[in-house]
């Protein structure tokens, strides 16, 4: 069984660097409060560690 993460978008990325802004964009966000089901391998776990503090992350 293959394990995946929900992460929700809770903090708007404006007064950020853009390219955490550009993070948010690839790993499928359009809205602010958004939640988005994503696997938990090596590359999302990456992207994730970058805009940790604009995310919230759940293990499912």
């Amino acid at each position: 069984m293959t394990k995946n993460l929900k992460v929700t978008w809770v903090k708007s990325c404006i007064g950020y660097n853009k390219e955490q802004a550009k993070i948010i964009e690839a790993l499928g966000f359009k809205k602010l409060n958004q939640t988005r089901i994503l696997p938990d391998n090596a590359s999302i776990r990456g992207s994730l560690f970058h805009v940790r503090h604009l995310v919230k992350v759940e293990e499912v």
